[in-house]
């Protein structure tokens, strides 16, 4: 039997005491705001930026905050991706028996982790946009694209029309992210013993064998924890590239803020909402972490 599925979750003295400050606190705080502050609390301004009414079919359609929201999990999604495939392939050349794929991958890390993210994040973005978007033809691909291909677009990334801004916001998340998701996975795979590396080699497995079959199975269950918990900070850290004009939620609350000087509301709204999908994915990693340490 699994002893933690077996395990019962209940709370104990010590949990209502750290639940009963944490409530305190937050009540303090309130109590500040009202008091001292004097502010005047108005949330009546959430719901109208959340739904609006369209002019022209007189439906229901997306406001600023919720066009902000899809476009902040479309650009954690994609990152999350990209961050994976660059982290999972770094990581194996921080590995490498070869000196140059080494030096490469320990470049990339020290260059990211020694860099402030606002720097990085506007240095790669300039360069990205100027050098690499035209490159991939962003541009001309948006202005042949069919209607048909412009929804498909729409729907898996942004507006066509910005969506060079998107991807070089994605490129940039993922290559801030990867370098701390290189570091990860190197760990990972230089926590399995040296003895089944060489097990697998005395039965004639190639190293690219030794590595899929026996390494990376077993990395993968250790070191799935913390990179939750790295991809939850990439969910928060997408953040930043409202600075480069990528209008994501943290862009669109900066201008509901300004605009309708209801500050509080705003913020208090959108750090709840970047709780609940950071929870949520908190919840699903903690899911497969469970499931796989059901099958060892």
């Amino acid at each position: 039997m699994n002893p933690y599925a077996a395990r019962k979750r209940r709370l104990k003295p010590l949990d209502i005491v750290i639940l009963s400050v944490v409530a305190g606190v937050v009540a303090f705080f309130a109590w500040k705001v009202n008091s001292v502050l004097a502010y005047q609390w108005d949330w009546g301004v959430i719901p109208r930026y959340l739904l609006r009414r369209d002019e022209d079919t007189g439906s229901l359609a997306p406001n600023l905050l919720v066009l902000g929201l899809v476009t902040t999990v479309r650009l954690a999604i994609w990152s999350l991706v990209l961050a994976a495939i660059v982290g999972g392939i770094m990581g194996m050349m921080r590995t490498s028996r070869r000196l140059f794929p080494r030096l490469l991958s320990r470049a990339y890390v020290e260059l990211v982790r020694n860099t402030p993210p606002l720097v990085f994040i506007f240095v790669f973005y300039f360069f990205i946009s100027s050098q690499i978007m035209p490159l991939l033809g962003i541009d001309a691909l948006v202005t042949d694209a069919s209607p048909v291909t412009a929804t498909v677009i729409e729907w898996v990334a942004s507006p066509p029309k910005l969506l060079e801004n998107f991807i070089a916001g994605v490129i940039c998340l993922s290559l801030f992210s990867g370098a701390y998701v290189t570091e990860i996975v190197r760990a990972g795979i230089q926590s399995i013993p040296r003895a089944q590396i060489e097990a697998g080699a005395s039965i004639g497995l190639s190293r690219w064998k030794i590595m899929r079959l026996v390494v990376l199975p077993q990395a993968l269950q250790r070191v799935l924890p913390p990179l939750a918990g790295q991809f939850i900070i990439l969910i928060k850290d997408s953040s930043l590239v409202s600075l480069i004009s990528i209008q994501e939620l943290t862009f669109y609350a900066l201008d509901i803020a300004v605009s309708t000087t209801r500050v509080f509301e705003v913020w208090i709204f959108v750090g709840a909402l970047y709780f609940v999908i950071c929870y949520a994915c908190a919840l699903a990693f903690d899911w497969l972490e469970r499931r796989g340490r059901a099958y060892h």
